[in-house]
């Protein structure tokens, strides 16, 4: 069963990382807006076709041109799918109206939220989920004038529970976060539930767990929240346990609302404590890096040299997201994830790798640009993130399954073991196309560790450690083969979802599995 949902869950990222994250949530959101406009005509949702369709205009001309404005003064690139994904948001969050004083108060939701991610930002990184700030902001402005309307989180209706599932499932499953907005149901179901049950005892009600349960889930705004703004990657830590922290908060605050003055503590204020822990467990800042040296470790990879500009600390196996703007970008966006390929001691310098596209697979914009970028030019990261890191204890055997590039984490770990004196029990499979395609050969044979190579054709010269698989097929069956203690092993692979899911039978029989999946770039 688990060997099947691992196969399922590489096939399915595999899917959906051929479009970058960004517009999964932008597409997921217009579908949405969709079908709660065809469900309005048969007054299935609160809101009817005319006040969704002028309020979802109002919201995009003015998210669209504060974040025009704002991004022409600051000289940043102009990113149209951030302004409308906080304007679908928003839509499901406000009270959609046809009255000229709450568009007003709608267009000051829209504003502020847009005006947020520069304002409220440290070095280049919004802190705040902007449209959390902006329906705050609009539900205190309601207090003297009630007529500018607050949040409404209409969202929170039978009808629309199903789409939201769907289509939050298909963001949650690009950006990894299943487990972590899980967590953050499970927790505010649990506390409405409690709560609910207490005050109708408190008034001598009886009390009906699974119609609270069934409100809970299908008549609040939990699965929205959960799915398209808690999951926000920019405003969650690095690290998987401290995702877990803040949505456990957030669980909690949403599910039981405390009384603030003359107004409760609810979704998005909520959503917006989350944030600020997350932002005091790790300062999120847009590093600066200088192009040092361009490599081609194979035929078919570059690498490139950054020197960095800024204060960095990231643990060994970690990514980082690397943003290159560009005129004209495709489905892809302008951002993309590089596990880092040098280790915490080589600082300031940081290395990353790519595969160069081919003939039989066009290059993305991203790549194009990426390529285009000289020695001395300057371009930045948004952050680094990631659990693909080591086991803490020393004497835990490791197996390291690496796929072509995906060789990088795993350089970054060996090299830091190598500068630390560390001794770890690792066997590393190396899989590539043919023995040209190995990468790293050099950091890898210093680190002393065995390596199993996996190539078409025969490594020459390989060192006395390294053992070619001799045409032994990379299969779930082949793995057992030759390493044949995997069950007394953490297991971690790095590759394509395809070749993970591939292994996913043997992988099972390790003590534990990491994997760190990528589709390309």
């Amino acid at each position: 069963m688990l060997t099947s949902l691992t196969t399922v869950w590489n096939r399915v990222f595999a899917l959906l990382g051929r479009v970058s994250m960004y517009r999964v949530v932008y597409v997921s959101l217009a579908a949405l807006a969709v079908i709660a406009l065809v469900l309005s005509l048969f007054d299935l949702v609160g809101p009817d076709p005319l006040e969704l369709v002028v309020t979802l205009a109002v919201l995009a001309a003015v998210c669209v041109g504060v974040d025009a404005a704002a991004q022409r003064v600051l000289n940043l690139p102009w990113r149209l799918e951030s302004s409308l994904i906080t304007a679908h948001i928003l839509l499901f969050v406000l009270s959609p109206t046809l009255d000229l004083i709450g568009l007003a108060g709608i267009a000051v939701a829209g504003a502020a939220a847009s005006a947020s991610k520069y304002l409220l930002a440290w070095r280049g990184r919004h802190v705040f989920n902007p449209a959390a700030v902006g329906a705050t902001i609009l539900t205190i402005l309601s207090i003297p004038w009630p007529a500018l309307g607050s949040s409404a989180w209409w969202v929170g209706t039978p009808a629309l529970a199903a789409p939201v599932m769907v289509l939050g499932l298909a963001v949650l499953w690009r950006t990894e976060k299943i487990r972590v907005v899980a967590v953050f149901l499970v927790i505010a179901v649990a506390v409405f539930v409690l709560r609910s049950s207490a005050q109708l005892s408190a008034l001598g009600a009886p009390v009906e767990l699974g119609a609270l349960l069934t409100q809970a889930v299908f008549s609040s705004p939990y699965l929205f929240l959960g799915a398209f703004m808690l999951s926000e990657p920019l405003t969650l830590p690095p690290r998987r346990w401290q995702q877990f922290t803040v949505a456990g908060i957030v669980g909690f605050l949403a599910g039981w609302p405390i009384p603030v003055g003359d107004m409760s503590l609810g979704q998005e204020r909520a959503l917006l404590i989350g944030n600020a822990v997350a932002f005091a467990f790790a300062l999120r800042t847009a590093v600066r890096l200088t192009l040092a040296s361009r490599a081609a470790p194979t035929p078919t990879v570059q690498e490139l040299t950054f020197r960095v500009q800024d204060r960095l600390s990231f643990v060994p196996g970690q990514y980082l997201e690397l943003e290159v703007p560009h005129p004209h970008p495709d489905a892809r966006g302008t951002r993309r994830e590089f596990s880092i390929a040098s280790a915490p001691e080589d600082l300031p310098l940081l290395r990353v790798a790519f595969k160069d596209g081919t003939s039989a697979k066009p290059q993305s914009s991203f790549k194009k640009a990426l390529a285009a970028v000289g020695e001395g030019e300057r371009l930045a990261i948004t952050g680094v993130w990631g659990d693909f890191v080591l086991p803490k204890r020393d004497a835990a055997p490791i197996l390291m399954v690496a796929a072509g590039i995906g060789v990088t984490p795993f350089v970054s770990q060996l090299r830091h073991l190598r500068a630390t004196g560390e001794d770890r029990d690792i066997v590393l499979v190396y899989v590539a196309s043919d023995a040209s395609e190995l990468a790293y050969r050099a950091d890898i044979e210093a680190s002393g560790v065995p390596v199993l190579v996996f190539t078409r054709d025969r490594p020459a010269d390989l060192p006395p450690h390294w053992t070619w698989a001799r045409g032994v097929r990379l299969d779930a069956e082949g793995l057992v083969r030759i390493v044949p203690d995997i069950a007394s092993r953490h297991a971690y692979i790095s590759g394509p979802a395809g070749l993970i899911a591939d292994l996913a039978p043997a992988l099972e029989r390790a003590r534990s599995i990491t994997t760190d999946a990528f589709s390309g770039y």
